[in-house]
């Protein structure tokens, strides 16, 4: 008799979910929902041939190395920058990222906060908790209009574009973008979305949205110096990924007034954060829930898993990140 595969869920997710995968494999799940470290992570990885795994789980050259008999990773999200895809492809690896599914929950969460920030909400709640609200005053709190307003948005992805949908047609903004490559006529124009350079995108935006990928390129993409292009008046709402954003200069310059207010839903080293983005009380911060919805979420892990079951039994992978190693080796 053929043993069956062998295939690690490395972190807790849906039970029926994981059931799929056990009609398929013998499957070693976390219902614990341990974070694992690496030595950790190596060790359940031995004798599997297949992994489902979220952005806390990094797959590197060594953690390949000390399992030459992996085949493929299967991440539970759109992004992949916890997976070393040149690593990957070195030794065959398949991976996998589960994009699409999360567009539009993840862009009214990008509008969302982009609003929440614009209009001061979590400053007046917490202002409103303390007791401190006695009277009304003609300039409490007043904040920055979204509708009518010039959204920037850089990257111009399914999600920023999503976003850009949201913000032409339901608060008639006027649409600009940045992005590695323009977009087609026929997207930018029922946006009525106008391509400009990343210094116009900064000086012009009054509400700038982030939902470009993270890699080495976009590595603080908006920094000190970038923040400094920006109106006094803006709005910096990142649902991006932490990094794309130098938080304690962004720390520091909400400190300073140097523009009006952020929110922030990725943080570099999350789950930690800048321990100054605390202490300012014109930023938003959220623990990157953008994609939380129940349905949101279940569909994300049902692909990884449809990539799973595809990928170790011969057949496609739907959403494969570096389809030149198929077909897998055995």
């Amino acid at each position: 008799m053929t043993r069956r595969p062998a295939v690690l869920v490395a972190r807790a997710v849906f039970g029926d979910i994981v059931d799929r995968l056990r009609v398929h494999f013998d499957v070693e799940d976390n219902p614990a929902d341990r974070i694992f470290s690496k030595a950790e992570l190596i060790e359940h990885l031995q004798g599997k041939a297949g992994a489902f795994i979220t952005g806390s789980e990094r797959i590197d050259a060594e953690v390949l190395a000390a399992n030459p008999q992996l085949r493929a990773v299967c991440n539970m999200a759109v992004g992949y920058n916890n997976i070393d895809i040149d690593a990957c492809n070195a030794r065959g690896v398949l991976a996998t990222n589960t994009p699409d599914v999360l567009t539009e929950t993840t862009a009214d969460f990008g509008f969302a906060l982009m609003m929440a920030t614009a209009r001061r909400m979590a400053e007046s709640e917490h202002f409103l908790r303390r007791g401190e609200w006695t009277r009304w005053s003609y300039d409490m709190f007043t904040g920055s209009d979204v509708h009518g307003a010039t959204l920037g948005i850089l990257g111009m992805g399914r999600i920023g574009q999503a976003i850009a949908r949201r913000g032409a047609l339901g608060f008639g903004m006027k649409v600009i973008y940045h992005n590695r490559s323009r977009l087609a006529p026929e997207q930018e124009a029922p946006l009525g979305a106008r391509y400009v350079s990343k210094e116009e995108l900064l000086r012009t935006a009054d509400h700038l949205v982030l939902v470009v990928p993270y890699s080495a390129a976009s590595h603080h993409a908006i920094g000190a110096a970038e923040i400094a292009q920006m109106k006094p008046t803006a709005t910096l709402t990142n649902i991006a990924r932490g990094g794309v954003v130098d938080d304690a200069a962004l720390a520091a310059a909400l400190r300073a007034r140097t523009i009006a207010a952020a929110g922030l839903d990725v943080f570099e080293g999350e789950p930690k954060l800048h321990p100054d983005l605390l202490t300012v009380p014109n930023v938003v911060l959220t623990p990157h829930i953008a994609s939380a919805t129940v349905a949101t979420r279940r569909a994300m892990a049902d692909l990884a898993v449809d990539n799973l079951i595809a990928a170790l039994t011969g057949a496609a992978p739907p959403t494969p990140v570096n389809p030149q190693v198929l077909p897998l080796k055995a």
